[in-house]
């Protein structure tokens, strides 16, 4: 048993090398830089005197299959479905010449998939809006955060024209699934390497 373990490791390394899709991160239209620090990407961008930031993690952003029916019914032959990578990502725009980061935190609703009737629906939706002061990591809780529930859909509709103003609309939300989908699969990838060589010296 201690040699299936590390042999498994490897076939299914090579398998998923074959399926990579991106050998390197896709990049970002529009200006972005990308930091990625382990799970963790953040992908910045300068707007005339404003600077906008959007972080996301790839943990827990594959959504669970929908029913294990499906599975059963596949042929052998075919292949898994791809899986994608849909996290929930925070813009923060901060403004130069005042101390407050305007915070939205917005994600990827789960029951988009098969809305291809609207044809102007949002793949995205922002979820909470806060003010936080600019610098600080930790966020208070004590700061007002509206959340979009309730919200007026007028005003949702600015806010949603103010992201897009500033780069965040749907070519980006698509690009970001694309990115956080192959930053995904790498990490994996590293993951089962690692378990490999953790599995061997023992």
């Amino acid at each position: 048993g201690a040699k299936a373990f590390p042999q498994f490791l490897t076939d299914e390394i090579k398998e998923e090398k074959k399926i990579q899709k991106h050998k390197s991160l896709p990049k970002v239209s529009g200006g972005w830089e990308l930091e990625v620090h382990g799970t963790e990407a953040k992908l910045v961008r300068k707007v005339a005197g404003e600077r906008i930031t959007v972080t996301f993690n790839i943990n827990n952003s594959i959504p669970p299959s929908a029913d294990d029916e499906t599975q059963e019914e596949q042929k052998p032959d075919e292949q898994e479905p791809d899986l994608t990578s849909t996290p929930n990502f925070v813009v923060e725009v901060i403004k130069d010449d005042t101390k407050q980061t305007l915070v939205l935190d917005c994600h990827y609703p789960e029951d988009e998939v098969g809305h291809e009737g609207e044809e102007e629906s949002d793949i995205f939706t922002i979820r909470e809006v806060s003010f936080q002061p600019t610098g600080e990591s930790d966020w208070k809780d004590t700061n007002y955060t509206l959340n979009t529930d309730s919200l007026d859909w007028a005003l949702y509709d600015h806010l949603m024209d103010f992201l897009a103003d500033r780069g965040v609309d749907n070519t980006f939300a698509d690009e970001l699934i694309e990115l956080s989908t192959a930053l995904e699969h790498q990490e994996y990838i590293k993951f089962l390497e690692d378990l490999k060589s953790f599995v061997k010296c023992q």
